[in-house]
């Protein structure tokens, strides 16, 4: 693999991920699996996000739909309510601060986009709206491609039984291929933690992360709070910082320049020890 690419053009300002960035997770819905509805009015998340910024986040993820398993699906138009002002303000409040945003809809980019927010999270791969890739190169923005399965009903599933590590990597290969051929420039490569995959390949894919994606794209790991983690151990999502902040350090051994989670600071002062 090449050298990862340590820069991102987020709406003409030239972000290093050398060393790697906090994601913070600001949900806004009522039922996500770790925080539900402690977010989803526009001062606690001003609050939680000015928090997240104070601990070290560089990245606040705005989250306006759960994907957790048995999650109630919303349109984008419930997406757009749900975020209302919360993007203008974020970029008002924390200059310095790049804000993405979790979704699948093209829709609900095109809004945030014109909030103004800097990097596009989707966790479907450009599956569950066709025409997302198109909106993506669009707005020129960073886009985050994720691993996961074809369709919304099945992201859960578990069925890949092919080594985890190929699949993955064939999946991304078809995916760049298509986001550069619409026009995307940076495109930063999410494994997909929590989506579709066992326990055993979930460990397998951080023991082996140093192989996954090409032509050097970034890493962005999302384990925080995931059940891969916490069920094997009898605990609660909230319960495992000990755990996840061991497995950070090994996907930073291993090449991850953005780390997403909810525990901030913890995160922060992992990274910190790691250089």
């Amino acid at each position: 693999m090449n050298a990862t690419k340590s820069l991102i053009n987020c709406r003409g300002r030239l972000v290093t991920l050398d060393p790697p960035l906090i994601m913070g997770i600001l949900n806004l819905t009522p039922d996500s699996f770790s925080d539900g509805g402690r977010f989803n009015n526009e001062k606690a998340a001003l609050l939680q996000a000015e928090k997240m910024v104070r601990e070290g986040a560089k990245i606040i993820d705005v989250g306006p739909q759960s994907t957790r398993p048995g999650a109630d699906f919303l349109s984008s138009a419930e997406e757009i309510r749900r975020i209302g002002t919360l993007i203008s303000v974020l970029k008002k409040e924390f200059s310095d601060v790049l804000v993405s945003v979790d979704t699948f809809y093209s829709e609900t980019v095109e809004f945030a986009w014109n909030e103004g927010m800097d990097i596009i999270n989707d966790i479907s791969g450009g599956n569950f709206d066709p025409k997302m890739f198109e909106m993506a190169a669009k707005t020129g923005l960073p886009y985050v491609l994720m691993h996961v399965n074809s369709t919304y009903d099945t992201m859960h599933d578990k069925v890949i039984e092919e080594d985890i590590i190929l699949n993955i990597n064939r999946y991304f290969s078809e995916k760049c291929d298509l986001l550069l051929a619409a026009g995307v420039k940076d495109i930063i490569l999410d494994p997909g933690f929590g989506f579709g995959k066992t326990v055993e390949q979930q460990h397998q894919m951080i023991d082996e992360l140093e192989y996954i994606g090409f032509n050097g794209y970034p890493l962005l790991i999302g384990i925080s709070r995931k059940s891969f983690i916490y069920k094997p151990l009898g605990k609660k999502p909230a319960d495992i910082t000990e755990e996840t902040q061991n497995l950070h350090r090994k996907v930073l051994d291993k090449g991850a320049r953005i780390l997403r989670v909810h525990d901030v600071e913890t995160t922060r002062s992992t990274i910190e020890n790691h250089r």
